[in-house]
């Protein structure tokens, strides 16, 4: 925090920020640490920093929940991180195309030496590979690679105006959503449909499920676990796991998964601006409806 400060503060003594400078930090303040301090200690020093530094005569802000929004549209118009994707993607395809009543969604999902950004499970199991303006297409290929090692459906979502550049690096079974600029807002597009993958790795498998997951996969096959020591349950369960045929094993997989705990449900019930740290901090609605409470409180302006 105050390494944050600092940064900020002294820009602002100099005056050397630029718009993008503005609009960066913006972005910045989507994360889970703000948004935790936020939360648990009532603390809007990030807000205040940042306020102090771009807005201090911005009289059309007078709450942090008036800023809050403020800063959405300002980087949704002209700074679209990976906050605004994911934002959108959970507000404008999730909610509105695929439902949240039987899909779990979920975020940064470790899948091998790679994090897939957002992955839905429903009948299928599905991955979102997210690459921005501001990304590069570096590590898509073994992003993408690990994806199809375990998932039955990978997309990539881009800005439209990459399309034609991630074409000719894409294979024609990963499906492509194409994220366009609608007036002062945007608009989430599918312009490709991803291809069914018929095929799973194990290993792959084996290390993105918690150790519950996989042995209740074991005992939903077979009917009781290996006796074995707790040293070597990790591998005769791979070994088991490695019999059970393909889809059925895709099955038992996404079955696991919408167990674990999630607000995917509510997702339509938080603020819209929320919605991903929502998801991302695994918020349930009491502690939505505290934050809210909390950002609704007026800036004292310097």
């Amino acid at each position: 925090m105050r390494k944050f400060a600092k940064q900020i503060l002294f820009k602002k003594k100099m005056k050397t920020y630029t718009e993008t400078d503005r609009l960066r930090s913006y972005s910045m303040a989507f994360s889970r640490s703000v948004f935790s301090n936020l939360l648990l200690y009532d603390d809007f020093s990030r807000l205040d920093v940042l306020i102090r530094m771009y807005d201090s005569s911005n009289c059309k802000v007078i709450t942090y929940w008036d800023y809050i929004r403020y800063m959405y549209r300002a980087i949704r118009k002209s700074y679209r991180c990976e906050y605004v994707y994911k934002n959108e993607f959970l507000t404008r395809l999730l909610i509105k195309k695929y439902g949240t009543k039987e899909t779990i969604a979920i975020n940064e999902f470790k899948v091998s030496r790679s994090i897939a950004d957002i992955a839905l499970f429903n009948g299928e199991s599905k991955v979102f590979e997210i690459k921005t303006e501001y990304d590069t297409q570096k590590r898509l290929k073994s992003q993408i690679g690990n994806y199809e090692q375990l998932f039955d459906k990978c997309y990539v979502i881009i800005p439209e105006s990459a399309l034609s550049q991630y074409l000719k690096v894409i294979s024609c079974n990963i499906g492509i959503i194409v994220l366009r600029t609608e007036k002062n807002s945007v608009a989430l597009e599918e312009y490709r449909e991803a291809l069914y993958n018929d095929f799973i790795n194990v290993d792959i498998l084996m290390r993105s499920l918690r150790t519950q997951e996989y042995k209740n996969i074991v005992l939903s096959y077979y009917g009781a676990l290996p006796k074995v020591s707790c040293f070597q349950m990790f591998d005769e369960c791979a070994s088991l796991l490695k019999a059970i045929p393909v889809r059925l094993l895709k099955k038992l997989f996404i079955q696991e998964i919408k167990h674990r705990s999630s607000i995917t449900s509510s997702l339509n019930k938080i603020p819209y601006e929320l919605r991903q740290i929502g998801l991302s901090m695994n918020l349930d609605m009491n502690s939505i409806t505290t934050l809210r409470e909390n950002l609704d409180r007026p800036i004292l302006k310097a």
